[in-house]
């Protein structure tokens, strides 16, 4: 955890978190969301889709870009105000996947902050790709 405020924050500062998702990750959020689409929960019938096998729920690899905002930049008391997001590539079963966010704009009077993001997969595959908005008072 970081304690920055918003006077700390510049255009390009980075930062990131790494997890490897397994299948105690998607059965566990999976349970938490209620979505057990097969294509997450079922390796016979995700082999007969264009990915060959499961994959890990969009949503899930995403929450990695929330964990960076909260925990590292901005850090603790980061309101999410909105995400845009394109999902470009699967994520497999223990594929380790990175959530970087960067700083891309500063607005000071409503101490508002725009941070591209992405996910990328152990061979740098982007998987996720978008733009965050948050509020950061501190």
């Amino acid at each position: 955890m970081c304690n920055l405020t918003f006077k700390d924050l510049y255009i390009g500062q980075k930062a990131s978190v790494q997890k490897t998702f397994t299948s105690a990750d998607v059965n566990s959020f999976a349970g938490i969301t209620m979505d057990v689409n097969p294509l997450h929960m079922s390796e016979g019938y995700a082999k007969g889709t264009v990915f060959g096998r499961r994959i890990v729920h969009g949503m899930l690899t995403a929450g990695l870009i929330s964990a960076v905002l909260a925990n590292h930049l901005p850090g603790p008391g980061t309101i999410y105000l909105g995400q845009e997001m394109r999902f470009v590539a699967p994520v497999f079963l223990n594929d380790d996947v990175t959530a970087e966010v960067e700083v891309a704009e500063l607005r000071e009077d409503k101490k508002i902050v725009k941070l591209r993001t992405t996910c990328s997969n152990q061979d740098g595959k982007v998987v996720i790709s978008g733009m965050a908005t948050v509020k950061f008072d501190r």
